[in-house]
């Protein structure tokens, strides 16, 4: 395969990721909603447009994908070999844009709730079984990862 070739298969594949209504999203959406819990979908009233929003409870919650968040540890996560420097500088940008928008989330008084993509993977029921319990607990911050 030549250059070209591994770029325009790199192109094709990348334009068919989405940024929303991902599959760990969609996972995570449908158990919160079959237990009862009601949630908007990134709403742009609410900085940074949370992939869940939860009014009731004022908590925003974030699905990671842990390629695009370069989730460090992760066994799903590998830096591409090619165009190392370019991937390099997306995803330290990535992970800029999302500090700044936990600051700000904070700032606001939201409480937040960060779920990693292998954290749904290795066990969804655990995972919703926490956000649940961060939802009626007074914690502010909760990280879930299955590395």
């Amino acid at each position: 395969m030549t250059a070209r070739e591994v770029d325009a298969a790199r192109s094709r594949n990348m334009r068919a990721i989405r940024s929303r209504d991902t599959g760990p999203e969609l996972l995570l959406r449908r158990a919160l909603h079959a237990r009862g819990y009601r949630y908007r979908v990134s709403p742009g009233s609410v900085v940074g447009r949370p992939d869940m929003v939860l009014s009731k409870w004022r908590t925003a919650v974030l699905v990671h994908g842990c390629f695009w968040h370069a989730h460090t540890g992760c066994r799903f996560f590998r830096l591409p070999k090619t165009r190392e420097a370019f991937w390099r500088d997306k995803l330290a940008a990535n992970a800029a844009r999302d500090a700044r928008t936990m600051e700000r989330l904070t700032a606001e008084g939201w409480r937040i709730v960060v779920v990693w993509e292998c954290a749904l993977r290795a066990d969804s029921q655990a995972v919703v079984e926490s956000v649940e319990r961060f939802l009626w607990s007074q914690a502010r911050f909760l990280e879930l990862s299955g590395s």
